[in-house]
């Protein structure tokens, strides 16, 4: 990992269109190719990024980040470099979930019809180099669907599911490949996210998955 803090301003064009003022900045780009611009304050959430597939080229002190997949470029104009350093990380042993958490990826390891009538799974905890899906699945028609499993759905879960689902959709054995975002309660921002990038958001009623009723989830 790099982690830069310099004087910059920021400048997307592609699909939309942003711009931030010239601002002292944190600027990550990660081991995965991702570039990433944070604030100080405000969120956990950087306030601009691009995603891999991607490629940086440093010319003087203006930064171009191109995505490879669409027209998204990122500029990145640097007025003052204050401090830039390199971390290797090491293997990142990947999220341990809850145990509600676990307990509802194992649950519906153990019943993918509830997703849907001659779904079957092909692996739990898919490995990919980004991290393990939680369930790879095929549907009834034999397609393959990625399926992410969380407790409260959040924005950041549905990034993290169109990261897997589109690198999984580069291999021609799985492609074409779909999502489904799982969750005991979903947030509306979530929801319109999913439905941008085309992933199925279900709800999930964990008891009923246990037993205290009949198994059941509502799709939308």
């Amino acid at each position: 990992m790099r982690l830069v803090i310099a004087k910059c301003q920021v400048n997307y064009a592609g699909r939309l269109t942003a711009h931030l003022p010239m601002a002292v900045r944190l600027i990550m780009v990660k081991a995965d190719g991702s570039v990433l611009v944070h604030s100080d304050g405000g969120s956990y959430k950087p306030l601009n990024w691009m995603s891999p597939p991607c490629t940086l080229v440093e010319d003087d002190h203006v930064w171009t980040v191109q995505s490879t997949k669409t027209d998204d470029r990122l500029v990145i104009e640097i007025e003052e470099l204050l401090h830039d350093t390199h971390f290797d990380l090491g293997e990142d042993p990947g999220l341990v979930k809850d145990g509600v958490e676990a307990h509802l990826q194992r649950l519906l390891a153990e019943n993918v019809e509830t997703f849907g009538a001659g779904w079957r799974l092909v692996r739990r905890e898919y490995p990919t180099p980004i991290g393990p899906v939680d369930l790879l699945c095929r549907d009834e028609s034999g397609a393959t669907v990625a399926v992410e499993i969380k407790r409260r759905g959040e924005i950041d879960g549905v990034e993290q599911l169109t990261r897997y689902v589109e690198l999984l959709d580069r291999d021609p054995h799985l492609s074409p490949v779909r999502g489904v975002f799982a969750a005991q309660e979903i947030r509306p921002q979530a929801r319109t996210l999913a439905g941008d990038r085309g992933i199925t958001c279900v709800t999930v009623d964990y008891d009923a998955l246990r037993g205290l009723d009949d198994p059941s989830t509502r799709l939308f």
